[in-house]
């Protein structure tokens, strides 16, 4: 085997378990309530000591959240049937030892909070609960959906550090009214 097929292989390797890492750690669980599709979803361990750290220095960190729900076509591009773009950010302000969390969905303010507590802050970063995408009456009985997430963070930083890139993940789920 040569130098560059060792080389080519071991990219391979690597590249697939950043996939299946990533995929690990975004837990995605669609709803159906009053009605209405929802989906909450969470990234496990991403409130990192860098992301901690970014917050501490006072830097605006903000995780970004773009979520779609998806229709299975057999032979055929899957149609979108829903989108929502979820952004959270967090400033601390150093004088007076406070974080002020805010919420936006599809750039409207969804939510604001002033807070204290850093375990709230982490919460807020790394989870979102029942977020509404659609009526159900758009969806079709017995048919295969999915929910796409692709989750991104600013300050971005590079190698060698935890999160390096957007993190992505999906639920399949069949919708019985």
């Amino acid at each position: 085997m040569t130098r560059r097929q060792l080389l080519c292989s071991a990219l391979a390797v690597v590249g697939a378990m950043h996939v299946v890492g990533a995929e690990e750690r975004l837990r995605i669980v669609p709803l159906v309530h009053d009605k209405q599709m929802v989906v909450s979803l969470e990234i496990a361990d991403a409130y990192t000591d860098d992301v901690r750290e970014a917050v501490a220095s006072g830097l605006r960190t903000t995780f970004t959240y773009d979520v779609e729900l998806r229709m299975l076509v057999a032979g055929w591009v899957d149609r979108t049937v829903a989108t929502s773009v979820v952004s959270i950010s967090v400033q601390y302000d150093n004088l007076t030892r406070r974080h002020s969390l805010s919420r936006t969905v599809d750039g409207r303010i969804d939510e604001a909070v002033v807070t204290e507590d850093e375990e709230l802050v982490a919460k807020w970063l790394t989870s979102v609960e029942r977020l509404p995408l659609c009526s159900t009456a758009k969806l079709e009985r017995n048919r295969d959906y999915y929910v796409r997430v692709n989750a991104r963070k600013r300050p971005q930083r590079t190698f060698p550090f935890a999160w390096t890139g957007p993190t992505s993940g999906q639920a399949k789920f069949t919708f019985i009214p």
